[in-house]
């Protein structure tokens, strides 16, 4: 599974992408940041996240996009241009037929690091670790778009292989009860035959 992990900012937009699977560690594909300058109008930067993104989406083909959920802070403006961010990353996946999931900065850090406490520079060393990378990813908005797309990996995989097999078990059971009613309506048809073979007889 490749995954896109994208930590939203107005002024830096953080794109990671790892590929790997579920109890394994993932290999990095690509990280890199959208800075988007502040003296343009809020729409024309939201532009150009959004073309940053899609670009990204064409150059690696990721087969699924993760998202940081966006959660109450203090400052307003910040949370209003994050939300913003947001939106336009999961409009582009959702153009391409993507699949998006949400994960909360906690459960990000969980993953990651194994608590959902942990700090940045944590998870930038453990982002820096599970990656084996040589140098650590910088600014903090690449680590933590590789962390989203770790977590991804790792706990969606599982989601995904969960959805699947219960999936699975459903179709099972549907296919036992199409098979018992039709032996029940056998069973009823030759019930008929014989009944009215006797009241022929």
């Amino acid at each position: 599974m490749r995954v896109l992990g994208v930590d939203p900012g107005l002024t830096r937009c953080g794109l990671g992408i790892v590929e790997g699977t579920p109890g394994r560690p993932p290999r990095l594909v690509a990280v890199g940041v959208i800075r988007t300058p502040a003296d343009l109008d809020v729409a024309e930067r939201l532009v150009l996240i959004e073309t940053g993104i899609d670009e990204w989406i064409t150059e690696h083909r990721p087969d699924a996009v993760a998202v940081e959920r966006v959660f109450a802070q203090q400052n307003v403006r910040t949370v209003m241009g994050t939300a913003q961010a947001s939106g336009v990353a999961m409009v582009v996946a959702a153009r391409r037929g993507l699949p998006v999931a949400l994960h909360t900065p906690s459960e990000v850090k969980a993953a990651v690091t194994g608590s959902g406490r942990a700090g940045k520079e944590q998870v930038t060393t453990m982002v820096t670790r599970i990656l084996k990378l040589d140098e650590r990813p910088t600014p903090a908005d690449a680590a933590d778009a590789l962390a989203l797309a770790i977590c991804q990996v790792w706990r969606g995989g599982v989601t995904s292989r969960l959805q699947e097999a219960a999936g699975s078990r459903a179709n099972l059971e549907a296919l036992a009860q199409a098979q018992s009613r039709l032996q029940v309506a056998r069973l009823r048809a030759a019930v008929a035959a014989q009944d009215a073979n006797r009241g022929g007889s």
